[in-house]
Order: structure tokens, then sequence, then C-alpha cells
């Protein structure tokens, strides 16, 4: 058998030709003397966990980021001086910024890298000896179909059509029909569900994946596919009842639950009360920490700063590359419900001395306070003051995945039993003593959950799955926006969003590379 070598290289696409690899191992390490023991599948794991953080915190444009750009929360703002690579992705226009039909390469080639690596260790699983300790091997084999499953399921969402590879490959294949992607993250997710412990929530380690992670996400799956599909199963894998009795078990079973203050969740918003980052609300959250570097160490959340008020830090909210968010949030909240100031930062409301709207693109004066860098009471970027010579790239927040409340939302709207109680157990946080009840329906519902998980990367696919009509129209709006202190128009199409379907452009480099195997999504 042929030897292959465990190279540190760079995977662009399905085309190992495209880079320049190694031509000397980097290690003896090879794909049969290493995926052995249970200490070589515990590495092959950290592997995979490796490149899911990678994939989504560190390369390319920030998934989270995109999210909120493209729905009706966000505007792509950045600096004035900047170029209009966000304006792009916000108007679903490439005409905005011609030169940027790469700019989610970076996210491609970061998706691709992590998929092999996954592909590769579940490859592996019968060459390893367990010891006979097959609840070890279910929960590894689990946990990595739960990455590759994560990891299919946001570049479905973004690019609609995409090269499906189950095994480790460098053949050039064309983009596989929607449902062959769902139908493997479907099987994926449920073969988790099914084979991960089911052990509570506060005793396993934080960021691992957890059978409650993974009957979470499938609902979640299911909910987007039927809704963007119009379909009534999730590709004859799921269906509705089933995706429904994973959630009651979620809520039953796992130990997960709301924290009493809906602020405690983030740092920015509740400092010395913060619940921490493995609090009982958390299914899911990708880990991040403080020690990336410009020397191949690339573990901290890259994305974060883009939220960041431009240039400005006034604590604890640190300064970023200015992403801001829609006036019409802040005014959608009720005055009494407590998430509005948990969730936006008023620069007027707050009375921050915010001096750099000259500096600003499409300012709006708020900001993301979920996910804002920050600083310390010296005005000290948090990432140096843990030891870190880089701020902007070394920023730790994790990503929360996946809440509990996420969990009781979506049982209720699938149709539980206790939806009512569901749906009030939410909004009596949020409200605290200015309570007063809704009647639990589709509509309410989706309007809660705008308002629960405002800036976290969920709301643009909320709309999605709404159907492209709802979503162009909610998203779609012409406004007064100040770009460097002048007063300018924004223009957001909603035949433009029509056009695309709602889907990012596919990276010129990987179509020119596949030699037109890849085909451009429609508008693009």
């Amino acid at each position: 058998m042929k030897n292959t070598y465990l190279y540190i290289f760079c995977f662009s696409l399905l085309s190992l030709g495209s880079c320049s690899l190694e031509t000397e191992p980097l290690t003896q390490l090879t794909d049969t003397n290493f995926y052995k023991t249970t200490d070589d599948a515990y590495t092959a794991l950290v592997g995979c966990y490796d490149g899911l953080q990678v994939a989504t915190g560190a390369s390319g444009l920030g998934v989270p980021v995109i999210s909120e750009v493209m729905s009706d929360d966000c505007f792509g703002g950045t600096g004035n001086s900047d170029g209009f690579n966000y304006a792009a992705i916000d108007e679903f226009d490439i005409t905005r910024s011609p030169s940027d039909v790469d700019m989610l390469n970076g996210n491609w080639i970061a998706y691709y890298k992590a998929l092999y690596r996954c592909n590769i260790f579940l490859s592996k699983m019968d060459q390893i000896d367990w010891k006979g300790n097959t609840t070890l091997k279910n929960t590894y084999e689990s946990e990595t179909k739960f990455i590759r499953a994560y990891l299919y399921f946001e570049m479905v969402r973004l690019w609609g059509n995409i090269p499906l590879l189950t095994a480790p490959s460098s053949e050039n294949v064309p983009q596989a029909n929607p449902d062959e992607v769902y139908k493997v993250i479907a099987q994926d997710l449920v073969f988790a569900a099914d084979n991960l412990p089911a052990t509570a929530y506060n005793t396993t380690t934080g960021g691992r994946i957890t059978k409650w992670a993974a009957k979470s996400l499938l609902g979640r799956v299911y909910l987007y596919y039927t809704g963007y599909y119009g379909k009534s199963d999730l590709v004859g894998v799921v269906t509705k009842a089933q995706a429904l009795g994973h959630l009651e078990n979620v809520i039953a079973n796992s130990g997960h639950g709301l924290v009493a203050d809906f602020s405690t969740l983030w740092p920015a918003a509740s400092l010395d009360k913060y619940a921490g980052e493995s609090n009982k609300e958390i299914v899911f959250s990708i880990k991040y920490t403080y020690t990336s570097d410009y020397n191949g160490n690339t573990d901290g959340n890259g994305w974060l700063v883009m939220f960041g008020m431009r240039e400005f830090s006034s604590y604890p909210y640190g300064r970023g590359w200015g992403i801001t968010v829609n006036s019409k949030l802040w005014n959608v909240y009720d005055a009494k419900d407590t998430r509005r100031v948990a969730t936006v930062i008023g620069i007027d409301e707050e009375k921050i001395p915010f001096d750099k709207k000259n500096s600003q693109r499409e300012y709006t004066g708020y900001y993301n306070k979920k996910y804002s860098p920050m600083v310390d009471k010296d005005g000290k970027d948090l990432p140096l003051t843990m030891g870190s010579q880089f701020w902007d790239i070394s920023q730790f927040q994790d990503y929360v995945v996946v809440r509990y409340a996420d969990v009781l939302l979506m049982a209720a709207e699938l149709g539980s039993g206790n939806a009512q109680a569901y749906f009030d157990e939410v909004r009596k946080r949020a409200y605290k003593d200015n309570f007063t009840a809704l009647p639990v329906n589709a509509d309410n519902i989706l309007k809660e959950r705008h308002l629960e998980f405002a800036l976290e990367g969920v709301r643009y696919w909320d709309l999605l799955r709404q159907g492209i009509g709802k979503a162009s129209s909610t998203i779609a709006e012409t406004t007064t926006l100040l770009s460097g202190g002048v007063a300018g128009t924004k223009t957001i199409s909603a035949a433009k969003i029509q056009a695309t379907k709602g889907l990012q452009q596919i990276p010129n480099t990987q179509i020119t590379l596949s030699n037109g195997v890849l085909k451009q999504n429609a508008g693009w």
C-alpha cells in the first residue's frame, strides 16, 4: 500500500495540484502507522475540532458576521476608506465591489481542509485498536460526524451548491444536489444523536459535542431544510415527529436550562455577573482562546473585531472594524424587554463619547453588544491583558451555536404539547415582572426568535426558511446613513436577494481551479 504522509499543507478546493506541497514529509507518521491507538484517535479528533475552529473563526470572513450582514439587523459598515466587500454581501450585488470575486475563498478552503480531516479520520476508524471499547469508538465517530455535519450545514446554506465529499479525496467533482448534502448531514446527526452517551451537560468537557448538541442541531437543520426547500421532512431521513422527539428529549433529559438573567449570557453586557463559557444554557459552542499569532497559531476568534466600534474603545467595549447594527433592531424591542440593552450597544443611549464618525461607513449609532471586543478599565484590550501580542486576531469569546432557549422555541414551533409553556418560559425571562402572555403561534414564535437571537448569526437563516419572498421583502430597504460623516443613500434591493436565492457567490478561484466543473450561483 502506498503511504500517505501527514503533511501540513495548503488544501484548496479539490485539487492538491493547486498548491505547492512540501517535497519531504514533515513527520514520519503516515496513514498506515499513525491511526493505530486510542491516543492516535484522540489526536485525530482534536485535529477535527481544530479544523472546525479555524473554519468558523480564523479563516476568511466569519460566518456569524456574514450571517448578520445578510440579515435585516446589520449593515456592512466597516471603515469609510475600506473596500466594499461587506457592502457586496450586504446588498447581494458583486457590482458593489467587482474585484472581490474571491472574498469567500478563504472560507471555502478552510471548510474543505476541515472536512478532509474528518473524512480521513472516519475512514481509519476500523484501523484503530479500540481495545474493545466500542463506547469510545462510537463517541469519537459521533463527534467527528457532528463536525462534518456542522461544516456541511454552514456551507450548503451559504452556497447552496457545493461538492460533496464523504471520503478523503482530491477528485475534481461537480456540485451535488443539495438533497445529497442534506442526507449526509441528517445521517451524521442521527448517528451522533443515537450513539453519544446520555450524560448531563455539566459532566462533559466544555466545547465537546454531546448527544444534546446533536439532537438540537438536528432540529435546526430540519426547520431550515423543510422551510427553505418547501419539503415535509428532512430528505426522508427525519420526520417532523422525530425532529420534535429529539428536542423534547433534550428538554427532558439534558440538564440544560435557561440562566435567570439574559444579560449574563454575554460578557460585555454583564461584566462580573457573566455566567461563563460553560453555563447551563449553552448546548454547543465553538471554543476560542487568546493565543493566536502570525506563526500558525490560529485558535482565536478572528471575526469578533468586525463587530467592534470603529477604531474606538469605551469601557467595557473594545475597538473594532465597525459592522453597524440597523437602528430598526433597537426600535423593534419593547422598552420593557431586558434583551434590548443586553443585545445592542446604543451610542447615544449609553452616552458613549464616540468620535470616529468620520472613519465609520454606514454609521447608525448602534453596535453588537453580544459579540463585542472588550477592554479593561484602563482601556487596554483584553487579549493584551491576557498576554497576547495581537489584540485583533486573539479575541477569545466563544461562539454560542445553540442555546437552550433555541431548543424551547424550536420544540414550540414543531407543535409540542407544551408549546405555550416553552414559549412563555423564554418570554418570562425577558420581561420579568412586566411579562404578559401572548398566544403561541407561528408568527409570534418567529418574532420571538428575532428578539431572542438577534446578532447571534441566526436571524438571516430564520428569514430565509420562511421563503425568499419573505426574506427579501424584510431585508430590503432604502435609508439614509452617515459614511465618513456625510449623509448618503443606502439601498438593499429585494430583486437582488431574489436573483441570488439568498445564496452567496462561489469563489471565482475555485471555479477556475475546477476547469469550469463548478458553476457560479445565479445572480452573481
